[in-house]
């Protein structure tokens, strides 16, 4: 049977390094499961693997769609699936990095068939305009505590979303996206990288402040005309479209990016931890 290796983490852990070393030792190629990197327009906020790392191992979806597609997980599945066909027609292994923890699941498991409904959402979404993202997220909690645990509580459309499915279905998200999970013609394999919390947030810290030095201010800038784009509600680009508003100073909307990019490591902790049959690496 053919096998996708997963290599799972935090940001800023190291994985992509993990991956092009082991994909390098199996004279295979790199599918990519990061819903930033995807993007064309997002290079240096998104942590894009260098040039030098791309030329090292082919990868696939970086820098495949526009800001200006809309790009889900379960768009990520079908291409993933198709692309994994492609390559187990060469290789007998793949290799599979990301940090994103919705389009690893959608990969290996399968999208859950959520129920939904245009009106409720719409609901939500107005919600959000008048009251602003805090009010929903306190009625995540209450709706869907553990959910509330796991999400980017700084996405508004994940958050939407988990609350139209628990206000349509009277159960938790959570509780229905962990249905069984669709059969996969191949054997997975996941790698989790960690490291020490300390040594973690110090790299987090350190690389956003080469960021900064790289460009990011110039690279925010520039899309500004887009900022209403879902694809730039993330961290490292809202806080300086604050910045740019006056609501930060330079200083505090970087120190916001390394804040919320903590925070997100440790959500992606817990969301990885709860996996059992992920065999852990320590770095």
């Amino acid at each position: 049977m053919k096998k996708l290796i997963v290599i799972v983490g935090p940001t800023a852990v190291g994985k992509t390094a993990y991956a092009i070393e082991m994909a390098q030792s199996l004279c295979t190629e790199i599918i990519s499961a990061d819903s930033r990197q995807i993007f064309q327009e997002l290079n240096i906020g998104a942590a894009r693997p260098s040039e030098t790392e791309l030329r090292a191992v082919r990868h696939h979806f970086i820098a495949s769609s526009s800001i200006h597609e809309e790009y889900s997980a379960g768009r990520f599945e079908r291409e993933a699936l198709s692309k994994l066909s492609e390559l187990f027609e060469r290789y007998d292994t793949v290799v599979c990095c990301g940090g994103s923890m919705l389009y690893i699941d959608a990969l290996v498991e399968g999208m859950d068939d959520l129920p939904g409904d245009k009106s409720v959402r719409e609901q939500w979404s107005k919600r959000l305009t008048e009251e602003g993202i805090e009010v929903l997220q306190h009625e995540l909690k209450t709706l869907d505590p553990d959910y509330h645990t796991q999400v980017d509580l700084n996405n508004p459309h994940r958050i939407i979303r988990a609350l139209e499915v628990c206000t349509v279905s009277g159960s938790t998200y959570s509780s229905l996206r962990t249905s069984l999970r669709k059969e996969r013609n191949f054997e997975v394999q996941k790698i989790g990288i960690e490291l020490q919390r300390e040594e973690l947030y110090r790299r987090i810290d350190s690389r956003v402040l080469t960021m900064m030095e790289n460009g990011l201010e110039e690279e925010v800038r520039q899309l500004l005309p887009q900022r209403h784009l879902q694809a730039l509600n993330t961290v490292g680009y809202k806080e300086l479209f604050d910045y740019f508003d006056g609501t930060y100073s330079l200083g505090e909307a970087v120190a916001k990016i390394q804040q919320h990019t903590r925070n997100f490591a440790k959500r992606q902790l817990t969301w990885w931890r709860r996996q059992s049959d992920i065999q852990w690496v320590s770095k």
